[in-house]
């Protein structure tokens, strides 16, 4: 297996970093070379598809992901298992995602590894950053899906549009819906039990 390192900046460039070439190498093993490397202060890397993708989180970026967090801490409280760019392992092809936002159930327990199971996710939110919108919208939509995360939510600061994604079956979603940036997206029939406020989602 050939792993590159894509760093993905506000222009669009990318730098790769091409390791061993080696069929077997866990996701553990993938992970602990990655961190070897010199990855800059405030960029999260993940590794999807067997790709791992280096990205900046940008002001516009945090402050949707914390005006998220805010209204799922306001509806389950602080005590709620929430958590933002913390590894998780998804289904399909050497997935290791940190997403966003991604909320868990009220038992969810920790693995032999330390480390939260997809099987405990409820809601997971990506906030697209320019340049791997294409794997929120692809790669990392399909491995919710086949996780069975009950609402994966996309925010995207670059066309001021909210797409949600409920019913997972098959390895698809059989919901989407667009919003725009003012919409609320209306939670309330799902696991979240929420309406989530767009209007101060900002723009990029």
């Amino acid at each position: 297996m050939t792993i590159s390192l894509v760093r993905r900046t506000d222009v669009i460039e990318t730098d790769r970093i091409d390791m061993p070439e080696n069929g077997n190498l866990s996701l553990d093993e993938l992970f602990e070379r990655l961190e070897k490397m010199p990855v800059p202060e405030g960029y999260k890397v993940e590794i999807v598809e067997g790709n791992a993708f280096m990205s900046p989180q940008r002001d516009a970026h945090w402050q949707t992901i914390r005006r998220i967090v805010r209204a799922l801490e306001d509806r389950f409280g602080m005590d709620a298992v929430i958590l933002s760019d913390v590894r998780i392992d998804f289904p399909g092809k050497t997935n290791g995602f940190a997403p966003d936002v991604a909320k868990f159930t009220a038992d969810a327990e920790k693995d032999a590894h330390g480390r939260r199971c997809h099987q405990d996710i409820e809601f997971v939110a990506e906030v697209v950053a320019k340049g791997t919108g294409v794997n929120d919208y692809g790669p990392k939509k399909t491995a919710y899906a086949r996780a069975e995360v009950p609402v994966y939510l996309i925010a995207d600061p670059y066309t001021a549009r909210c797409r949600v994604f409920t019913h997972p079956q098959d390895g698809d979603y059989k919901s989407d819906l667009t919003l725009a940036y003012g919409e609320p997206v209306d939670l309330t029939g799902t696991v979240v039990g929420i309406t989530l406020a767009t209007e101060d989602f900002p723009r990029d």
